[in-house]
């Protein structure tokens, strides 16, 4: 779905899982800064729009997600994600409900196979789900960000800023109101500096929570069974995850980024040396110039210099080993 602010003066399209939105409106350092300053507004309005209404909507949902949601109060933003059978990371839901809805985004392309797992999941439960993708519109205000955000508008308030359910239709008069307009790029760089893992960036096929950092802030260890509690249990109590999330600070000699799938390596062995992880996404950003994040396997020691491809990086410790 393309977004209308692609219109505005100097965007330029994003690629990839995120087109449809600016990647930036040809400041990227500008707008990084902007929004570290509490000003301005990223456009993400690719993202998937859902929403569960009906009595049992809570009590269903903490059924099915790995968060405590059966009394989540009214206003309170918190995040969740629904695993495999086998604890692997499958969707990724970030939520509010209003008193009588709880409104959900979620990764772009991911919203049709969600859907269809919710709806096949209602049973004899008094709840509605809906796709409403078409008619809201997901847009970010930064911390600190003092902007008035229209009426009747759903908000979801994090410590990281604040996701506006903003209707589809009032895209252009909020933007001409509360620019200036930062692209995903911005947002994005801000997301790494902070270590929070990203569906389909950070994850692959078989990520379990216990690897990004999920555990607390996702998942809920003192809550009733669901689909892979399993897993979680099993290696909350009795192991540890086969893989962790470093922070990388790259070389900023090099004029390429490091690209999300790049092989890592130690340093010492060389670019011809054993796999030891990979380049989950990676930025360039205002104040800490070239870093990404990137899962490694759990015993590489975390004082250790990495390759990433040819590119000299060095590694901050997001998860334990």
């Amino acid at each position: 779905m393309k977004s209308p602010l692609l219109s505005l003066p100097g965007a330029v399209p994003a690629e990839g899982v995120d087109e449809g939105v600016a990647a930036h409106y040809g400041d990227l350092f500008r707008e990084q800064r902007a929004l570290a300053n509490g000003t301005g507004f990223v456009d993400l309005s690719h993202r998937g729009v859902l929403t569960v209404s009906g009595e049992d909507r809570l009590s269903w949902l903490h059924l099915l997600l790995t968060q405590h949601v059966s009394d989540l109060p009214a206003g309170e933003a918190t995040e969740a994600l629904i695993l495999s059978a086998n604890g692997h990371i499958e969707h990724a839901l970030y939520l509010v409900d209003d008193g009588t809805t709880v409104w959900a985004h979620v990764e772009p392309g991911t919203r049709e196979a969600l859907v269809a797992y919710l709806e096949s999941m209602k049973f004899f439960y008094r709840v509605e789900v809906a796709d409403r993708t078409d008619e809201f519109a997901v847009v970010y205000l930064p911390a600190g960000s003092i902007a008035e955000v229209p009426e009747g508008v759903v908000v979801r308030e994090t410590p990281y800023g604040r996701d506006l359910f903003l209707p589809r239709a009032d895209l252009e008069s909020f933007a001409a109101s509360h620019g200036p307009a930062a692209g995903l790029l911005a947002h994005e760089a801000l997301r790494v500096e902070h270590h929070r893992p990203r569906l389909g960036f950070e994850t692959d096929h078989r990520t379990i929570p216990h690897e990004l950092g999920w555990i607390g802030t996702a998942v809920h260890l003192q809550k009733g069974c669901y689909r892979g509690q399993e897993t979680v249990a099993r290696v909350q109590n009795l192991g540890k995850p086969p893989r962790r999330l470093v922070f990388l600070h790259l070389d900023g000699s090099d004029v390429h980024l490091p690209a999300p799938g790049t092989e890592l390596r130690l340093a010492d062995e060389g670019p011809d040396g054993r796999k030891i992880g990979f380049v989950t996404s990676s930025v360039r950003h205002h104040e800490l110039g070239p870093v990404a994040l990137a899962l490694v396997k759990r015993n590489v020691p975390i004082d250790a210099a990495l390759l990433a491809g040819d590119t000299a990086a060095a590694q901050e410790v997001v998860v334990e080993p």
